[in-house]
């Protein structure tokens, strides 16, 4: 009986250990999948009241089925380049290299713009129409180099429409790219890219001269080009009132750290989180409350100088 059941024993351990080994392999692999799976970010002016970003994706997802699709946004305002290029901008540092934008904010839809893939110094992969949405970008982590796409087999066939390129060449290219093709059989060299001029904030002795740039939505808080490090220089206090021209009309407003630090349905000025100066009112809608959109107008002056007439 004892022998029978030391026989019985040795198969029964060696199934357990076998079993236990099996067990280590497909949760790594899994795991190597994981940090391996590309990424494509995307981001448009479509808006979500069509199926015009439904499409896009399901392109991408029928060339690239294992590709994580990530959303900056699909409420660019409609045309604004601008928009787009900051929203691209202030996103871009949290993902690492290897990661394929997509941004399809394209005014010029079937004309001569070019179609491209950007690719910048940190190693991030950019497929977006040759219209100054990379000029931020490209101005913080610098050009590396860019192709136009002509290669129609990065397009979807079989043929590109005159006003849909985000379907036709833009959401194909990018699955491209996050698949492994490499960028540079997409078309020929672009050596020079077409650059926006943004506004930038004036500064002069008497303080500080900038524009209101956007909106902080859904909250309506007005968003300016000037920097809070520029903003500090003019020795303001938290808690000091400060009267600022706000299109060029006289507004008294404190300067706080949070929006917290005034009563509910106050105004505030403030240092927002990505370090320009902004206008809010504490759960409420600066911009509705005070009928103000951008493109608009902002002067704050140095502490103790004469207030603009």
């Amino acid at each position: 009986m004892r022998l029978w059941m030391r026989v019985l024993a040795i198969p029964f351990v060696i199934v357990v250990i076998a079993c236990g080994g099996c067990g280590k392999v497909p949760g790594n692999r899994a795991a190597e999948a994981v940090a391996t799976r590309p990424t494509i970010v995307f981001m448009t002016d479509f808006g979500t009241a069509n199926d015009a970003v439904a499409i896009c994706k399901a392109v991408i997802t029928n060339i690239a089925p294992d590709a994580r699709i990530m959303d900056i946004t699909h409420q660019v305002t409609p045309f604004s380049i601008e928009e787009a290029a900051r929203f691209l901008a202030g996103v871009t540092p949290y993902y690492p290299a290897g990661t394929v934008f997509l941004v399809v904010v394209d005014p010029g839809v079937g004309t001569s713009r070019k179609a491209i893939i950007v690719k910048s110094k940190k190693g991030q992969y950019f497929v977006v129409p040759d219209n100054g949405v990379m000029t931020p970008v490209l101005d913080r982590d610098g050009l590396d180099s860019a192709r136009e796409i002509t290669n129609t087999g990065w397009m979807i066939a079989p043929q590109v429409s005159s006003t849909f390129h985000g379907r036709d060449i833009f959401s194909p290219a990018a699955a491209h790219l996050a698949v492994g093709w490499d960028y540079t059989l997409a078309g020929p060299t672009v050596a020079e890219l077409v650059q926006l001029t943004p506004k930038t904030a004036t500064v002069a002795e008497n303080g500080i001269q900038g524009d209101i740039i956007g909106l902080d939505d859904p909250f309506g808080s007005l968003i300016s080009d000037i920097p809070g490090e520029e903003f500090k220089k003019l020795g303001y206090a938290l808690g000091d009132k400060i009267i600022v021209q706000l299109d060029k009309k006289p507004f008294t407003v404190p300067y706080e750290k949070t929006f917290m630090d005034v009563s509910v349905g106050a105004d505030l000025l403030y240092v927002d989180s990505r370090g320009r100066i902004g206008l809010a009112v504490n759960q409420g809608n600066f911009s509705q409350v005070h009928k103000i959109t951008p493109p608009g107008t902002l002067f704050i002056p140095r502490k103790g100088a004469p207030i603009k007439k």
